[in-house]
C-alpha cells in the first residue's frame, strides 16, 4: 500500500522567539547594506521585545496597529521592518499569506510638518576644522576625515569603504569615482582641491598607496590592520565637535552641512543631489535632464577653505 503523505502543519497565528529570530535572519540576509542591516536589526529587536511582552500575542495586522501606538518619527521605520518580518515568515510557511499581507497593508503614520535637521554653519565647520589640525599622523588622519565628511558629503560606510585607487582625476577635477553608495548606487563624487590637500597629506605621512584610505592607529602612533571601525569615526567627529564647542555632532550632520553650504554657496539642487547621491537622482536627471558638473563642483567653495 501506498505510504500516506505526512499533512504539512498549518501556518502558525502566534510566532515564538526562535520563529522571529529565524524570520529575522532572513530579513537580514536580503539586505545588501550594512548600514541598513544594523538599522533593522535594531528595529526588529524593539518589536520582538515588545511583541514578547505579553503571552500568547497573535502576529496579525491588529497586534501591528497596537505596536503603532508611538512616534511618528521611529515607528515608521519599525513598521518598515515588521512588514519584512511578515514577508519572510509568510515565505517560510511560519505564517499564513492572509496574516502577512494585512500586517503589509499597516500604514505608517502621517508625519505633519519638516523634522528639522543639524546642520553646521560655514564658522562652525571652519572652526571644526581649525581645532583638528596637527602634524600628528592622527591629526592628520581625522581631520583629511572630517575634510571628507563635511566637504563631499560622505555617508560613513562611504568614508569607510574609501581606497585610495578611487581618488582619480576626471575633466580636470579630483574626484572619487565610481563610488558605491547607499543601495548599490554608483557616484562620482568631486574632490574640493583643499580636501584633495588634506588627503595627500594624510597618505604622505601614512605611507598608504593602495587598499583601505583610511586605517587605525595604534598606542604607538602608527597604522595598523586594513581599515578602521564606524566607531572610531564617531570618536572621532565627537572629540572634534568638543574642541570646536559644538555640541551634539553626528558624522551624518556633516553630511547635511555640506547640503546646506552647497546650497547657500548658490549651488543648484540637481548638482547637489548628483553630489549627495540621493535615491531620487535617477528621477531628476530623467525629468530634467541634468548632466553633473566636475569641472565646477558645487562644493567647491563652502567658504570653510583653509
Amino acid at each position: 500500500m501506498p505510504k500516506h503523505r505526512r499533512k504539512r502543519k498549518p501556518p502558525k497565528r502566534s510566532l515564538a522567539l526562535p520563529d522571529l529570530e529565524q524570520t529575522k535572519s532572513a530579513v537580514l540576509n536580503s539586505l545588501t547594506s550594512k548600514s541598513g542591516q544594523r538599522t533593522y536589526d535594531h528595529a526588529i529587536n524593539e518589536f520582538v521585545d515588545w511583541y514578547c511582552s505579553e503571552p500568547r500575542l497573535a502576529f496579525n495586522r491588529t497586534v501591528v496597529l497596537r505596536y503603532r501606538n508611538l512616534a511618528p518619527t521611529t515607528i515608521n521605520l519599525r513598521l518598515a521592518a515588521v512588514r519584512r518580518v511578515a514577508y519572510e515568515a509568510a515565505d517560510s510557511g511560519l505564517l499564513s499569506p492572509e496574516l502577512a499581507a494585512g500586517i503589509r497593508r499597516v500604514k505608517g503614520v502621517r508625519r505633519i510638518g519638516v523634522r528639522l535637521g543639524n546642520w553646521l554653519t560655514a564658522d562652525q565647520g571652519r572652526s571644526l576644522l581649525l581645532n583638528s589640525q596637527g602634524d600628528s599622523l592622527r591629526s592628520r588622519r581625522n581631520y583629511a576625515i572630517l575634510a571628507l565628511l563635511i566637504g563631499c558629503g560622505l555617508r560613513r560606510g562611504e568614508l569607510l569603504g574609501l581606497t585610495a585607487g578611487s581618488i582619480q582625476l576626471r575633466e580636470e577635477h579630483w574626484v572619487i569615482a565610481d563610488l558605491h553608495g547607499k543601495a548599490g548606487h554608483i557616484r562620482t563624487v568631486p574632490i574640493p582641491l583643499w580636501v584633495k590637500e588634506s588627503l595627500d597629506r594624510w597618505t604622505e605621512t601614512s605611507g598608504i598607496k593602495d587598499g583601505c584610505l583610511f586605517r587605525a592607529i595604534n598606542k604607538s602612533g602608527k597604522t595598523w590592520g586594513d581599515g578602521m571601525t564606524p566607531k572610531v569615526l564617531w570618536e572621532i567627529v565627537k572629540r572634534a565637535a568638543q574642541a570646536a564647542g559644538i555640541d551634539k555632532l553626528a558624522p551624518h550632520d556633516l553630511r547635511r552641512t555640506c547640503a546646506r553650504l552647497c546650497h547657500l554657496a548658490g549651488g543648484e539642487l540637481d548638482q547637489i543631489q548628483f553630489l549627495l547621491g540621493h535615491v531620487s537622482i535617477q528621477t531628476t536627471e530623467h525629468y530634467l535632464g541634468c548632466k553633473q558638473k566636475l569641472r565646477f563642483a558645487v562644493n567647491d567653495k563652502l567658504g570653510i577653505e583653509p
